[in-house]
């Protein structure tokens, strides 16, 4: 059952947040929505601007709409990923997403707002819902490159709720994207996040770059030929913390990413002579699902499906 993320946060609120998983093809598919189903959670699959150009948008698009025929049981949302306008109000148009994110955040204050109210307006008309950002994660995240974090100022954040009437919002406290995501920095600032929170008692907040880049996959990388250093990502045991304070949405894509390498260069180191792609495939799908399961249980969101599915029927 395709829904919208706000129906989700509403559910989450101050008890647990919800995952949201980037995918780009067919075996990530699957391997989340067995995950999610077998952890009985509510979840988001997101797909970036780079997704649709890897995979194409259409391709993509038919696969949320198959997956839901094939998975009656999971309940989830279809979310665009950091997206500009352009790709926004594609997605609006397509009639598959139920949410969108608009990353503006690189523009100042003033065009953030005005960017992010258009494409709120466009969404809303269509019944469909919109993560804005305020403030820049450190690190590099599709067309958005940030050198230093930019945390989200606690004093701005009323100002731009109210005047763009976005659904939800990504903070900056700390987390970092892509290749800074090994720097080894991660620290949470569970002070501005809490400032915000008062400043906005029960509205929606989203952590971006949030996965925990596990050392035991790095070091199996490494063991199979990778050279990853330094890597050191975010404490999961943190997430429910987050949760408390009001983060409903966590993004993990990086440590995804980790497991299909590692099972990519394990399988060819050890199977030198195999060539059928399938062969792996099968394999990392199995062990993204049980990655799924895992992080839904340190999210808190396992099990949790059912009693969010009725309170979406009933508040429907």
């Amino acid at each position: 059952m395709i829904v919208t993320t706000k129906q989700l946060f509403a559910h989450a609120y101050g008890k647990y947040a919800i995952g949201a998983y980037n995918i780009n093809n067919l075996e990530q598919t699957m391997g989340l929505f067995e995950g999610n189903v077998r952890s009985k959670a509510p979840f988001i699959v997101q797909l970036s601007k780079g997704a649709r150009n890897y995979t194409h948008k259409l391709m993509l698009e038919a696969m949320m709409q198959t997956a839901d025929k094939i998975f009656p049981e999971a309940v989830f949302a279809v979310h665009l990923d950091h997206g500009d306008e352009k790709t926004c109000m594609d997605c609006i148009a397509s009639g598959v997403y139920s949410s969108v994110m608009i990353d503006a955040s690189a523009f100042p204050y003033e065009e953030n707002v005005a960017i992010t109210k258009r494409v709120v307006d466009a969404a809303h008309a269509k019944g469909i819902v919109v993560e804005a950002e305020l403030g820049q994660l450190k690190g590099v995240e599709e067309d958005v490159t940030a050198a230093e974090h930019v945390y989200t100022k606690p004093e701005e954040v009323v100002d731009f709720v109210s005047k763009t009437g976005c659904d939800s919002l990504a903070c900056a406290i700390g987390t970092s994207h892509g290749a800074f995501k090994f720097s080894g920095d991660q620290k949470l600032r569970y002070d501005i996040l809490e400032e915000i929170q008062k400043k906005l008692p029960g509205f929606p907040l989203v952590m971006h770059g949030s996965s925990s880049v596990p050392p035991g996959e790095v070091a199996r990388i490494n063991a199979a030929g990778g050279a990853i250093k330094g890597a050191k990502g975010v404490d999961a045991t943190q997430f429910l913390g987050a949760a408390k304070r009001g983060v409903t949405k966590i993004n993990i894509d990086t440590d995804g990413r980790l497991v299909w390498t590692r099972v990519h260069r394990e399988f060819f180191r050890d199977k030198p002579e195999k060539f059928d792609l399938r062969d792996p495939g099968k394999i990392f799908m199995k062990e993204y699902a049980d990655f799924i399961y895992e992080k839904n249980c340190l999210l808190g969101s396992a099990y949790q499906v059912d009693d969010a599915r009725a309170f979406i029927e009933k508040n429907k």
